[in-house]
Order: structure tokens, then C-alpha cells, then sequence
């Protein structure tokens, strides 16, 4: 990918305050969904992060670049309909895993 398709490249990063006796539960999740996104025309990578040391408020992190907003939004309507075929529902199992989450997308300011 040359530096002028980088100026394109989507950063969806979602963060979680996971409750330690969450985590396993959510991690396992978490991979499943990984797994169909990396699997997603597009996807450039993936990657899960785990807190190890800092201040931060947010112990689990998941990053997944998108080469432009074109696929970021396919692979989310996707995935939306997988959630539906598998009836999985993102906010109900936040919710009653009692996670906290910061969900967004992002752009390279440097590549602009």
C-alpha cells in the first residue's frame, strides 16, 4: 500500500474496562469476532491488546485497519448480519458482563 492509499486507511479502535471475572469470557468472544474480520476484504490487520502496566482506564484494547472507509463499512454490514445469524448481540453481552467500552474510528492525521 502506497502512502497515498495510507491517507485512506480506516482505524477502528475499541477499548473495554473488562471486570476481571469477565475476561475470559469476553477475550474468547473477542477472538471469534477477530477471526471473521481478518477474514473481510480489506482487513490490512487485526490485533487484540491486553493492558500491562500504566495508568490507563481501559485493560483490553482491539485494533483493526481497514484500507478505507468503503471496506470498514462493508465489514461492519457484514458482520452485523453474522451477529444476526449467529443472534449474538455486542451490547447485550457487554452489558451483562458488565463491560465499559469506548468504540471508534480513527485516521492517520500524518498521512493526510
Amino acid at each position: 500500500m502506497n502512502t497515498k492509499d495510507m491517507a485512506d486507511t480506516v482505524y477502528r479502535v475499541d477499548k473495554f474496562i473488562v471486570p476481571s471475572e469477565s475476561r475470559d469470557v469476553f477475550l474468547e468472544r473477542l477472538r471469534h469476532i477477530q477471526a471473521f474480520l481478518r477474514e473481510q476484504p480489506g482487513c490490512v490487520e487485526d490485533v487484540i491488546l491486553e493492558q500491562t502496566g500504566g495508568p490507563g482506564r481501559f485493560n483490553i484494547v482491539t485494533i483493526v485497519i481497514w484500507e478505507n472507509p468503503q471496506v470498514a463499512e462493508t465489514a461492519r454490514a457484514v458482520a452485523a448480519e453474522q451477529y444476526k445469524r449467529e443472534g449474538f448481540n455486542p451490547a447485550e453481552l457487554m452489558s451483562q458482563l458488565g463491560i465499559t467500552a469506548d468504540m471508534a474510528a480513527y485516521a492517520d492525521v500524518t498521512k493526510a
